[in-house]
């Protein structure tokens, strides 16, 4: 699931879909409308020194923009298939908010490259016991 269209119809698609993976930097540059390079290498330093953004949407799920199309994709997508599993790839996996944010809209799995891999882990035991310190 990396573009819009397909969060919003992940019923659908589950209907024919033995899992769904979401690719969280490409459906993040298309619900942004700007890319990573954008972030960056160009004008989004800024938005960052005026407080216009906390933190990149490529570092850190945007919980209340794309982390809503994610978890009405998986909510929409278990109610066609209750058995469909569910993961993530892509940088957001290992980001500690996000792993939380992960495990509470119902994933199966993060995946990450590899240097995140330890972040990952520990963040995923960390979520499925209900710590919520992160970092």
């Amino acid at each position: 699931i990396e573009v819009p269209r397909a969060a919003l119809t992940a019923g659908q698609i589950a209907e024919a879909a033995q899992f769904f993976s979401f690719g969280t930097n490409d459906l993040s540059q298309m619900g942004w409308g700007f890319s990573r390079d954008d972030v960056e290498g160009s004008f989004f330093s800024k938005y960052l020194e005026l407080g216009i953004f906390g933190v990149s949407p490529f570092e850190s799920i945007d919980r209340e923009g794309i982390g809503r199309l994610i978890d009405l994709a998986v909510r929409e997508g278990r109610a066609a298939r209750p058995d469909l599993k569910i993961g993530v790839c892509g940088e957001h996996g290992g980001d500690p908010d996000s792993v939380h944010f992960f495990h509470e809209v119902g994933l199966d799995y993060v995946s990450c490259s590899p240097f995140r891999v330890p972040v990952a882990r520990l963040e995923a035991g960390r979520a499925t016991t209900g710590r919520t310190d992160t970092g």
